[in-house]
């Protein structure tokens, strides 16, 4: 499956975007799916996943301004960002795996199918 990210911008502080996900080549029903983020500078870390059994898990700091979420009938993964905040600022990925654990754990490195990322900038 390829993955193809798309949305991503420059928004100041308190403002909002929404990530789009396009899945090629398979369909996301037999995998989980997910974000996660790579700030400048820093390590990439887990930002949001739906494990198969559609069980979702938040990253603490994003928890209640950011909603993911998936439209199996376009093969489509989103991710609505809302008061966003200039610690935000990153390159956003999306990702796949077949099993369930990178979802539930938002450990990025268990996901094995990656986007290529799109770049989110928050100016305070």
């Amino acid at each position: 499956v390829r993955l193809v990210e798309s949305g991503g911008g420059s928004v100041q502080a308190g403002g909002s975007l929404r990530l789009s996900c396009v899945a090629s080549g398979s369909t996301y029903r037999t995998y989980c799916v997910g974000w996660f983020r790579q700030p400048p500078g820093k390590e990439r870390e887990g930002v949001a996943g739906i494990s198969k059994d559609e069980r979702i898990t938040y990253a603490d700091s994003v928890k209640g301004r950011f909603t993911i979420s998936q439209d199996n009938a376009k093969n489509t993964l989103f991710l609505e960002m809302n008061s966003l905040r200039p610690e935000d600022t990153a390159t956003y990925y999306c990702a796949a795996d077949l099993g369930n654990w990178a979802c539930k754990s938002l450990d990025w490195t268990q996901f094995s199918i990656r986007g290529k990322g799109t770049q989110v900038t928050v100016s305070s």
